[in-house]
């Protein structure tokens, strides 16, 4: 797999195996010993074989040297796993233990608790004594315990148990990775966009991020006096050359720029997307003399700003933004990067989130236009069916610029159906089908002076798909909300009528909510009323209960979601701020407050 790229270590998993003390004639904790271990064990071999990091390793995960009866041994494990990097932590159990001296008491570590459900034993006892525990002192931990009753015996993990400890895992893993690494926004505000008036306080507190910032002067700096690799920026651009294919100009043509002026923008554009990607995560090749550039922000998520300052005058960033966000460029299929359009802080961080649980590319797009049955039956004549007649409409995704190309929906699985791959199953002939999808249309100039070229395809195939946003609102804080759904597949005459009432030259995706029949989710027109800003971040699969238990983690409460009730998993003290799953969600976060304070 991939090297890291980022600075500091990947996080770590512990497994604390937590036993009966007791010892004496009959042997109480020896008879546990063997049952206790093949949990950790259990559990260790199911993370270890269904979770990795964003660049492809399978998640690193320690057990415990000794099992753990009594404070001493408490402390041994915390000294072993604070040798060991550990960030996470799974306290497994079979049998009763002295919960207050077994706990993981360590504040910055997240914690999970899984009880064996036997009768041999009462694991289950232990789970609810530990986890009472852990709510009185003030250290949430998610509670894990089978619903069927399993033999003593019995060395598998059920289904339901699996389930739980994966979403654990993953969103675990997801929450700390982000810590002490970097929000890169190269420019600062938008056009008057919220999303891109950085607020350093909830990245320090609530992700444990720093924000970086660079002035996009920086980028002029670097092309003007050739910081950069230059046998990159030549390969990149003959690549491009190759594999970007130039469509359509909707420029007048007494203002279309001339073949001089759009290879020099081919070349800025590819250029620009070199020196962004330095800037995030550094580049050991730049030219010498240039030792302190080559270090890089160590940023995990990036913005830029773009419009208007730069893009007025400078080619825009939209071939940088999309093929950065892509799973491949020309060094071939590489793990994808995150850099919102328009330094959307906020859609930046709602793609981190997406890709960290999915280790899959993302979408960045407006949430443009709610399309309703009857009004695409008067603009072209065609019923709706499928997914977009049960949403009661669609929603029409587009932006120009960060929409991964993967977005096209050509990628198939083994089965033939549509999917966006993570970066190490993505092969030749997949990266081949994403560039032919894709042709990169002359700016309008209307909105790009400088010109550049924007990303055109359309999403043609029926995908999961959940769309995402993180806001902020004053007196609350950071809130999530998000919606499980699918991309439509609509007939091709029918999609271009709708495509070409906005701009044809940007990628496009049709989306189809899931409904509930209720609320911000009755019909998919509800599901844009409700939608909390301008932008929304796409990523393939259902992740919804994911996206929960991070958020819970993280001490963000979820404002809107269609997720089923029983999928829902929060730390067990959320169960003591009342009945109502998303009051107690709120009542929680606010006690808790953010994680990093």
């Amino acid at each position: 797999m991939a090297e890291n790229r980022y600075r500091g270590e990947y996080p770590v998993i512990g497994i604390r195996p937590t036993i009966d003390a007791r010892r004496g004639a009959l042997k109480v904790r020896e008879s546990m010993e063997e049952q206790t271990r093949s949990m950790a064990e259990a559990a260790a071999k199911l993370f270890r074989e269904n979770l990795r990091y964003s660049n492809g390793e399978p998640v690193r995960v320690v057990i415990s040297d000794c099992t753990i009866g009594r404070v001493g041994e408490t402390a041994e494990c915390a000294a072993q796993f604070r040798r060991e990097g550990v960030d996470i932590t799974l306290t497994v159990t079979p049998c009763w233990c002295y919960g207050a001296e077994t706990m993981d008491m360590d504040p910055m570590t997240i914690k999970g608790v899984w009880g064996f459900n036997g009768t041999e034993r009462p694991g289950a006892v232990y789970l609810a004594s530990v986890l009472a525990a852990h709510a009185q002192k003030g250290l949430p931990a998610f509670g894990i315990y089978g619903r069927d009753v399993q033999d003593a015996n019995d060395r598998e993990i059920p289904e339901d148990v699996k389930e739980k400890l994966l979403r654990f895992g993953r969103a675990a893993v997801a929450a700390a990775s982000m810590r002490g690494k970097s929000y890169l926004q190269i420019g600062s505000i938008c056009m008057g966009i919220a999303g891109s008036i950085v607020d350093p306080s909830f990245f320090e507190e609530y992700l444990g991020m720093r924000v970086e910032s660079v002035d996009e002067v920086e980028l002029v700096r670097r092309m003007t006096e050739n910081i950069y690799d230059e046998e990159e920026f030549q390969k990149a651009l003959a690549w491009t050359k190759a594999h970007c294919p130039e469509g359509l100009d909707k420029n007048p043509e007494e203002l279309r720029r001339t073949p001089e002026q759009k290879e020099q923008d081919w070349e800025w554009s590819v250029k620009l997307m070199c020196i962004v990607k330095d800037l995030c995560c550094g580049n050991p090749k730049l030219p010498k003399g240039f030792e302190e550039e080559s270090v890089g922000h160590n940023a995990i998520a990036a913005g830029f700003q773009g419009q208007r300052q730069w893009t007025d005058f400078y080619p825009n960033g939209d071939f940088a933004e999309a093929l950065l966000n892509s799973s491949f460029d020309w060094n071939g299929p590489r793990e994808s990067y995150i850099l919102a359009t328009e330094n959307d802080t906020l859609n930046g961080v709602s793609m981190l989130f997406g890709k960290l649980l999915t280790n899959r590319p993302q979408i960045f797009a407006d949430v443009r236009t709610y399309w309703s049955p009857e009004a695409v039956k008067r603009a072209t004549g065609y019923t709706l069916e499928g997914r977009a007649a049960e949403s009661k409409g669609f929603l029409h995704l587009i932006n120009s610029g960060a929409a991964c190309l993967d977005a096209c929906g050509e990628v198939k699985d083994e089965n033939g159906n549509a999917v966006m791959k993570p970066f190490w199953e993505m092969t030749e002939q997949d990266v081949e089908a994403c560039l032919r999808a894709t042709e990169w249309c002359e700016a309008d100039l209307g909105y790009f002076r400088g010109g550049g070229y924007s990303s055109r395809f359309c999403t043609r195939s029926e995908m999961p798909v959940t769309m995402l946003r993180l806001n902020l609102v004053k007196g609350i804080g950071p809130v999530l909300q998000l919606a499980e759904g699918w991309t439509v597949a609509l007939p091709e005459e029918v999609s271009d009528k709708l495509w070409k009432r906005t701009d044809y030259t940007w990628p496009c995706t049709w989306f189809a909510p899931r409904l509930t029949g209720q609320g911000a989710f009755a019909t998919a027109y509800d599901v844009m009323n409700h939608w909390g800003a301008n932008h929304g971040a796409i990523s393939y699969g259902h992740i919804g209960a994911d996206l929960i238990t991070l958020c819970s983690m993280l001490r963000i409460p979820v404002c809107m979601h269609n997720v089923p009730e029983e999928r829902i998993f929060r730390p067990a003290s959320w169960n003591a701020f009342g009945m109502d799953p998303e009051a107690q969600d709120y009542r929680a976060c606010g006690a808790y407050g953010p994680l990093y304070r």
